[in-house]
């Protein structure tokens, strides 16, 4: 090959490129301008399409970046933390002391050679870990075991499984509340009396055990529920309209002692009459339960009629919420293991005829001064064995409860309690004492 051809076959070589380049600009230009019309004012055809290219993806907008974010979350980032401390003197003065009045199941600040106290120590955490299962913990820091004070114990331990969507439908497994009346369900952060009444009390220490429930009621109503705490109202909480359940009958933190479990049912209905909130409910357990009986001092025994009594109540319940006038009662009735009144029997325990209630009158100011101020006046009566105390002692129990709560913020309370009580003692020989107290407390709420 000579020297000129070679300079010919690289010269089309270029030439052949330079014409490729520009047909591709030209197709190029073609696809992203539109065609203009010709001098007749048609519109030319466009050129023939290359094969599309698609555009380049998008990012996500925030709020599915945040939905995806909450998806990929770890169970423990979901969980969140409150509670509530409440500190007590009961050493202020009154018209009649008698430092015999004492109540080991409602405060043990009560009697003498008291001053301050810490009631209740609360630290919840509670969250949900999946979309069907939710947890609630709650250790109380202020327990009393023995002569030791401020010991740390287990309230709350328990899940819910939600079997539908909406959560209408929940199974509770664990140690919780047992569905047994109103104001044992009522958390003592939101309870207006100081202590819990007896007549109802009396039914569950620590208004707790360890089973399983089944709760049921529509979501309107399980926010209505949330609304009557949330406001202010001194709601019970979401027990549902519906609560079912078995449980070991021996009360909070102890063994089961027999092969026999409780079971029990409750119906309760949050309505509007007028423009007021009320709720009505009924219900009742039934189970047997075995005693704890121990020797006196004075080398009398306490003897048991059996191992495993009747424990069997029904209940009525009726609150009106307090806008701004407000009532409160419940009573029960049954029978129980109880010593015979004293002295006629005072020795043999058995399963025992029990009734008794409470009813309570409020009045709601709001921002007065703070954030409410709620007077009130509770009224209790109950004669009745306390099972779950040794040797079961039968109480009788009159009392008058004049307070107010100050709800200074939301985070601070202040109650005032002036208590004219009889009542049995909580300690041997269980003899009626008659008293007056007057309580301050404290509760700082997070």
């Amino acid at each position: 090959m000579t020297l000129a051809s070679s300079h010919r076959s690289v010269l089309q070589a270029l030439l052949a490129g330079t014409a490729l380049l520009f047909s591709s600009s030209a197709l190029s230009q073609a696809q992203e301008t539109p065609p203009e019309p010709s001098p007749q004012g048609e519109v030319a055809p466009p050129a023939e399409p290359s094969a599309p290219v698609p555009p380049a993806a998008l990012p996500p907008p925030a709020e599915e970046k945040e939905k995806e974010k909450e998806k990929t979350k770890p169970w423990y980032e979901t969980l969140r933390l409150r509670g509530y401390t409440q500190v007590r003197y009961n050493r202020l003065p009154s018209f009649r002391v008698n430092d015999s009045l004492i109540n080991d199941q409602g405060d043990r600040f009560l009697g003498k050679d008291t001053g301050f106290g810490i009631r209740r120590a609360r630290l919840v955490i509670f969250g949900d870990v999946h979309p069907h299962v939710s947890i609630y913990l709650q250790p109380d820091f202020a327990s009393v075991i023995g002569d030791q004070y401020n010991v740390a114990i287990m309230r709350d331990w328990y899940a819910d499984i939600f079997v539908d969507a909406k959560k209408e439908f929940r199974f509770r497994v664990g140690q919780s509340k047992v569905p047994f009346g109103f104001e044992n369900l009522q958390s003592s952060q939101n309870r207006l009396a100081l202590d819990r009444n007896d007549a109802i009390n009396s039914a569950l220490k620590d208004e707790r055990d360890l089973g399983v429930f089944f709760y049921w009621a529509p979501a309107h109503i399980r926010e209505r529920f949330k609304f009557l705490v949330d406001s202010g109202l001194k709601g019970s909480g979401d027990y549902g309209v519906v609560g079912l359940g078995v449980y070991n009958g021996q009360t909070a933190n102890r063994a089961e002692r027999n092969n026999s479990p409780h079971a029990i049912a409750r119906v309760t209905y949050p309505f509007l009459f007028g423009s007021q909130y009320v709720e009505a409910g009924v219900g009742g357990y039934y189970g047997r339960f075995n005693t704890t009986a121990t020797p006196r001092d004075d080398a009398a025994y306490a003897l048991a009629r059996g191992p495993n009594m009747v424990d069997a109540r029904g209940i009525v319940s009726l609150t009106i919420y307090p806008q701004p006038l407000g009532f409160q009662a419940e009573y029960n009735f049954g029978r129980g293991p109880s010593q015979g009144s004293f002295p006629d029997e005072a020795l043999l325990i058995d399963s025992r005829n029990l009734q008794g209630g409470y009813a309570q009158l409020m009045y709601k100011l709001d921002g007065v001064v703070g954030v409410s101020l709620i007077p009130y006046v509770r009224g209790t009566l109950y004669k009745g064995g306390k099972k779950f105390e040794t040797n079961a002692p039968r109480y009788d129990v009159r009392e008058l409860e004049l307070g107010a709560e100050w709800q200074i913020w939301k985070a601070l309370e202040l109650t005032a309690a002036y208590v004219i009580a009889d009542r049995t003692s909580s300690r041997y020989p269980y003899v009626q004492e008659q008293g007056h107290v007057t309580r301050l407390q404290l509760q700082f709420n997070y």
